[in-house]
């Protein structure tokens, strides 16, 4: 029987970076899926299975004679080759159009009209076999290059995003199509974006995060997992709005049109050595801001003087939400407006409570409870609880007995419940597992994505973000001091 095993499996990306396939087995007539965000490693996995990626170490080790990849970017190439062919000198006296056939396009590899002819008919596409390929919609060019693929009967068939671009009755016409071929002894490989585009065809499954395979086994188990179900969970709540506040009238915005903070020419020093170097930035309604840098940049010198904690703040040129700093205002007036994580304050939650007692204290912004709960605060940490996946007797699970990923989360329910106007997640993913690094990234974009609050999401790495960023504060060494780069992205 022929199989693919990859063990302790690290794949050349870049200069930089890197695939790590620990323990992977691929045996005959096996199917599975591998399910992954954008940026996870899925394509990277799907070219490492053809062996098309540099092993840099441990073993890939493969008997099957014939494998063949299939993405839709080799589909999109296609479409535009066809449709370039136009623009060449290929055009003989009278022909208005030297665009092949779907017939031509499925031989292009093996000449076979009668299996041709027999796969059009499989893929209910046999009617298109005279038909220019590049006028065929986006569901019939992708299973005329799934019957070009099958012209050269792979032992292996890989196919990246195969879903990609489909509607819904497509998606459900191909995912039959290719129940079919594994019932017909096929083994198969899908590289997925969702978990809801795993067939149910699908015996084993595997998570990609942070260019890790993460997570791989049978199906029911890989489910089963907490972690992978709060993210399965998360593809469900977009375009859910998050839970009220306690008080929507009292929630603070700036005065229309004045952004969030304004930073002019901020310096901050230490016995004459500069901490901050003559920093101007501006944060304006609805930009979602990176702060990246290495140890000692200045990124926590930064926050502080936002959150009100640094003195040399009320020496700066800074207003924020609309008020200029020193002007009169408490430091309760700041911190109610900013809700806070970092990996400090997560150490400092040591107290043995629930997640739901967790959340609710952000109503207070205290560690613990030790005041009465009102039935609202009860009903809206009850929604928290549940955007998270952990309502129900979930919630009243010990804090301590999560995740370190899924604790962070509850952290940032707990800052988000009062909706401040800026969230600052100093360092979020610090300490986390590719999974659960992945788990906050998602969770980070839904709640931040469906709510008013602006974020400043502070790490080291650029490749950390969540996807809702819209802008990067990066500071650079320069010298004895360091300069700053900001990028729309």
């Amino acid at each position: 029987m022929s199989s693919l095993h990859i063990s302790q499996g690290v794949f050349r990306l870049s200069d930089t970076r890197t695939l790590t396939l620990s323990d992977l087995t691929v045996r005959q007539t096996d199917s599975w899926a591998f399910v992954g965000s954008n940026g996870s490693g899925k394509s990277a996995l799907a070219r490492a299975l053809a062996g098309d990626l540099t092993l840099l170490k441990g073993t890939r080790k493969n008997s099957f004679p014939h494998i063949v990849r299939l993405s839709f970017e080799q589909l999109q190439k296609l479409v535009a080759d066809e449709w370039q062919r136009n623009n060449t000198d290929l055009l003989s006296e009278g022909e208005d159009d030297t665009g092949r056939t779907t017939a031509e396009i499925i031989q292009d590899e093996v000449r076979d009209p009668a299996r041709c002819a027999a796969l059009a008919a499989q893929f209910g596409i046999e009617k298109l076999l005279d038909r220019r390929f590049k006028y065929l919609s986006t569901g019939e060019t992708r299973k005329t290059l799934l019957c070009q693929v099958l012209m050269q009967k792979p032992d292996l068939l890989v196919l990246d995003e195969p879903f990609d671009g489909l509607d819904v009755n497509a998606r459900a016409q191909l995912a039959q199509l290719l129940e079919t071929l594994s019932g017909e002894g096929q083994t198969m490989v899908l590289v997925l974006n969702r978990f809801d585009d795993i067939p149910a065809f699908v015996k084993n499954v595997g998570v990609l995060a942070d260019c890790t395979l993460a997570s791989v086994g049978p199906r029911e188990q890989v489910m089963a997992d907490a972690l992978v179900a709060q993210l399965a969970h998360s593809e469900s709540l977009n375009g859910m709005a998050v839970p009220e506040a306690e008080d929507p009238t009292a929630r603070i915005s700036p005065p229309a049109g004045s952004p969030l903070i304004v930073l002019r020419d901020g310096v901050v020093q230490y016995n004459d050595q500069p901490i901050l170097h003559h920093l101007s930035w501006q944060v304006d309604h609805g930009q979602h801001w990176q702060i990246t840098g290495q140890n000692g940049a200045g990124k926590s010198t930064l926050l502080s003087l936002i959150t009100g904690d640094h003195a040399q703040g009320y020496s700066n040129d800074l207003t924020l939400f609309g008020r200029r700093r020193g002007s009169g205002e408490t430091i309760w007036d700041i911190k109610r407006h900013i809700g806070y994580v970092s990996s400090s304050l997560h150490l400092d939650y040591r107290v043995s409570t629930s997640v739901r007692n967790v959340i609710t204290s952000g109503f207070f912004d205290s560690i613990g409870i030790y005041q009465a709960v009102s039935d609202r605060q009860k009903l809206l940490t009850s929604q928290w609880l549940e955007l998270l996946g952990l309502e129900g007797d979930a919630g009243d699970t010990p804090f301590h007995s999560l995740s370190w990923g899924q604790q962070r989360l509850a952290l940032i329910a707990r800052a988000l419940v009062k909706h401040p106007a800026l969230l600052i997640l100093d360092e979020p993913l610090q300490g986390l597992d590719p999974i659960n690094r992945q788990l906050v990234r998602r969770f980070v974009d839904i709640l931040i994505g469906e709510g008013e609050t602006q974020l400043l999401f502070v790490s080291h790495h650029a490749e950390d973000a969540p996807q809702c960023i819209t802008h990067r504060l990066s500071f650079i060494p320069d010298g004895e001091i360091y300069r700053y780069q900001i990028d729309i992205l």
